[in-house]
Formats: structure tokens, sequence, C-alpha cells
């Protein structure tokens, strides 16, 4: 089984914590704890370093600023992982297109922005749909690269909905490559993960990208 490091799971019940039948996942990212104070006093001594005075009334409170809007970017907030029986057999792709993502790269700490699309066969097991954008922001608020994340979104959903197949698709626009560096402005990446069904049958292959809106 795939390993999601600093994700906990948990039995919960959104109706009765005390009926084992009704019982949902409780996805929670962990942490080694957040200190906004040290990390206030870091952001005053990085901003020194590079000769930004903060001694201005405009910048005096640009150190916790920037300590909380991090906080709250490496933050994805806990979810159940609601499922329900697949009553009708329903054997059809289901896709959840042009779901909102932000996410930080790894490398330079600078912000990455799109779209992700995804999509599952249905098993036995189909998902509340605001779920899967609730996986997408468990993986994204956090320290990334979106080879990772597209991965870590399909064989998250795979592992734990069991379905046929599942097909991520992530479009982004990368900070640190169109604000710094090359500055290639207006470029996007995109990366995708299929796995069974969605990576094995061409005919439903083509379907899941044709509805993504991707050419085939």
């Amino acid at each position: 089984m795939p390993q999601y490091p600093n994700t906990a799971f948990h039995l919960a019940s959104e109706d009765d914590p005390g009926i084992p039948a009704a019982a949902a996942l409780r996805v929670v990212h962990e942490t080694d704890g957040v200190d906004l104070a040290a990390a206030e006093r870091a952001a005053g001594q990085f901003l020194q370093a590079l000769g930004i005075s903060i001694r201005s009334e405009s910048l005096r409170d640009t150190p916790g600023r920037m300590a909380r809007a991090y906080a709250e970017l490496f933050s994805p907030r806990p979810f159940d992982l609601t499922t329900f029986p697949n009553d009708e057999d329903y054997d059809e792709l289901v896709l959840a297109r042009s779901i909102p993502l932000r996410s930080v790269c790894e490398h330079h700490l600078l912000p990455f922005v799109g779209t992700a699309h995804v999509g599952y066969l249905p098993g036995r097991r189909i998902l509340g749909l605001s779920k899967l954008a609730r996986v997408v922001e468990h993986f994204a608020c956090r320290p990334q690269v979106q080879e990772r994340l597209t991965k870590q979104v399909a064989d998250w959903l795979q592992t734990h909905l069991e379905p046929k197949g599942v097909g991520v698709v992530i479009e982004a626009e990368h900070t640190c490559m169109t604000l710094r560096g090359v500055q290639a402005t207006g470029s996007s990446t995109l990366t995708s993960t299929l796995l069974g069904t969605l990576r094995s049958d061409a005919r439903s292959r083509s379907e899941f990208l044709a509805l993504a809106g991707l050419p085939t």
C-alpha cells in the first residue's frame, strides 16, 4: 500500500459515532506543530537579511503576515471520507473538472496555481463528490512538486475507494518559473496519472481525457 506522509486516519461518523456501519475515515494532516511566533521572528530576520527594513509602518507587521500566510498554505482542512454503496451498479465515468488548486513549490517556496480534473470508474462504492476536491486540497497544502501531487491524489483514491480506474490531470502555472529564473510568463505545466481501466483500456482513457478537455 502506498504511504502518505503526514496523513492520519481515524474512524468517524457524521451521524452517530457509535454506529460502526456509518463510520467514515477522518482524514487529518499531521504536523510536528506550528510555532507562529518563531516563524514570525524568522520571517523578520529573513527580510532584514535581504536588506529590507521592517521598521516602517507598512512593513512592521509583514513578518507576522508571512508566518500566518504560510501556515495557512500548509494546513489542509480535515475531512471525512464519506462513501456510499453503488446500489445501481453505476459503471460509467465520474469526473470532477476544474477543481481549483493552489500549492507551494518545495524548491523555492513560491506558489503554483491551477486546476485539477479528477475522475474514477466506480466499483462497489461511490464517493461524495466534494471529497474529490478535498483530496486534492489535502495533498496540495504542503511543499510539493506537481508530479508527486498528481500521483498522490490518484494513488490515494485507488487505495481507499477501490474503483475500477482513476484518472488525475493537473494543469498549473508555477511562479518559480514565470516570475523568476527563465521568467516564462504564461507557461503552464500539465501532468497526469491514469490507473486501472483508465490506463489499460484505450477507449476509457480517451473518454476521460476528452471529458477533461484534453487532446486524446
